[in-house]
């Protein structure tokens, strides 16, 4: 005891398996809790960084989709405006065709109208000089 005592005044320490160590046990283990403390803090450390990785690697993709569906809606959006458009002007041409249409039905009625008179002006022609003779 008095050979510890002298020992560790010295500063060396025996340890349970009676080896000469320079740190006294009880820090000896404080030091060995800490090591392993700071390695499983270390250890969570990565963990967490790797589901941070994991995390933004996710949004990443999820804004390239959301991005991808934009660019779909609004290739669908203009493809709608420019069929809107030549629907119109379909519609401003068919318009226009029945316009001409109209003019030219109304040229053969009056066409029609003066024909009649003409071919009733020589059947009344026909009839005077057949009853003449």
């Amino acid at each position: 005891a008095m050979a510890q005592a002298a020992l560790g005044a010295a500063g060396l320490h025996f340890d349970e398996l009676n080896k000469l160590r320079v740190l006294e046990p009880e820090v000896a283990a404080q030091t060995a809790q800490l090591r392993e403390e700071c390695r499983a803090f270390v250890d969570k450390t990565a963990e967490f960084q790797k589901i941070v990785g994991n995390l933004i690697e996710l949004v990443d993709q999820l804004a390239k989709a959301a991005e991808s569906e934009k660019m779909k809606a609004i290739g669908a959006r203009n493809l709608l405006k420019s069929i809107a458009k030549q629907r119109e002007a379909q519609e401003q041409q068919l318009q226009a065709l029945i316009a001409e249409k109209k003019m030219q039905l109304e040229r053969y009625r009056i066409e029609y109208e003066t024909l009649c008179k003409i071919e009733a002006d020589q059947n009344e022609f026909i009839d005077q000089f057949i009853f003449q003779k």
